[in-house]
């Protein structure tokens, strides 16, 4: 597509050059052909292509001589731009401008000794100095603007591919770190059981905490897999206040656990489509975050209001917050040797599924002073029937 767009500019330009010539004599007329020629043969490979057109539309102005100059002239042209090209394509920035310059000169020197010996020049140092000087320019210039492009797009392309590979090396470390630390927990209980000998309860104690910490590394894992694969397996109405009743109903051990009151206030059969398995997922990892930062109590408050095309969910806590850089870095991976709890894939999670179904998120936080989760998903409204 984008040679097609080059293919089609370089046409039109040649096009426009020819358009707008200027008659020196009676039957001689200067045009501006010679910079698409140059800038669209050496940077697209387009000489030939260029040069045949070129030909075809000086023909328009009659079989003459000057047809004959310009099919022997351009002809050369077109298989010099076609050979150079590549070599052309592999020099440093500065050198291409330089090139594409002192080719346009040379040829523009030639075609002004081509006319000195067929016609007639009044003013024949301005005629010189105007051909040399303006096809060179605007080589110059239009060459420059290519060549500070094409600097930019490989600067962005290199940035994009910088922040995947940080973001790629974040999220290994993040997800190494999590499976790591069950895995050897587990593996520090199975050589106590090879090692020592203990008695029937000791073994179901030590099996029930190898079972909880490889199900933690599985959760790690299924979270993973749900960021990377995040398609809704299937679509289906959801009431929003029996969906999240639910997930409350298997999280109240948590928040009994650390003090926490829940509170809900739902507006009465709030409806939208998406994954029920996605959905709870992703309001387990939300509300547990906000259980988890309140550990020495407190109060978790979850609403919902509907307007005339949205459901909006709000978990709001006064935990112990998120400083600035947590909030920036909400739905991205992070790890860090200095303490700081957690990967960030459960909200990467979180992310993952509210695109998945169209949905916005807004989050405002403070540290010390809580944090509040605003969802918003399109309400699914049922087709009334009428009998």
């Amino acid at each position: 597509m984008y040679q097609v767009t080059a293919i089609g500019y370089f046409i039109l330009s040649l096009l426009t050059c020819f358009i707008f010539t200027y008659e020196l004599t009676s039957g001689m007329q200067m045009d501006l052909r010679n910079i698409p020629i140059v800038i669209g043969g050496l940077y697209m490979g387009l000489g030939p292509l260029l040069a045949i057109i070129s030909i075809i539309l000086s023909g328009f102005s009659g079989f003459d001589d000057e047809f004959s100059a310009n099919m022997l002239f351009y002809g050369f042209s077109a298989l010099l731009l076609w050979l150079v090209s590549p070599w052309f394509i592999k020099q440093k920035s500065p050198h291409r401008i330089l090139y594409a310059v002192s080719l346009t000169i040379i040829m523009s020197f030639i075609t002004l000794i081509y006319m000195e010996f067929s016609y007639p020049l009044d003013q024949k140092l301005d005629v010189w100095f105007a051909y040399l000087l303006i096809p060179g320019t605007g080589v110059a210039m239009i060459s420059y603007i290519i060549e500070f492009i094409s600097k930019n797009l490989l600067i962005r392309e290199h940035l994009v591919k910088s922040k995947k590979l940080e973001v790629v090396e974040q999220m290994g470390a993040a997800i190494s770190h999590e499976i790591r630390n069950p895995l050897t927990v587990a593996q520090g209980f199975v050589q106590l059981l090879q090692e020592t000998s203990t008695n029937k309860e000791t073994q179901n104690k030590y099996l029930s905490i190898i079972k909880a910490e490889l199900e933690s590394a599985e959760r790690v894992i299924k979270d993973y897999l749900t960021f990377s694969k995040p398609a809704l397996e299937s679509i289906e109405k959801l009431i929003i206040q029996d969906e999240l009743t639910h997930v409350l109903k298997i999280l109240q051990p948590l928040a009994n656990g650390n003090s926490v009151k829940i509170s809900t206030e739902f507006t009465p059969k709030a409806m939208i489509q998406g994954d029920r398995q996605k959905f709870h997922q992703c309001f387990l990892n939300v509300l547990k975050n906000a259980i988890e930062s309140m550990p020495n109590g407190g109060e978790l408050v979850i609403e919902t209001v509907t307007t005339r095309t949205d459901v909006i969910i709000r978990v709001r806590d006064n935990g112990i917050g998120m400083t600035k850089e947590q909030l920036d870095r909400l739905g991205e991976p992070y790890y860090s040797t200095k303490g700081s709890k957690g990967t960030g894939l459960g909200m990467m999670v979180v992310y993952s599924i509210v695109r998945a179904m169209k949905g916005k998120i807004e989050v405002q936080s403070e540290e010390g002073m809580g944090t509040v989760f605003q969802f918003s998903f399109h309400q699914f409204i049922p087709e009334k029937s009428f009998d």
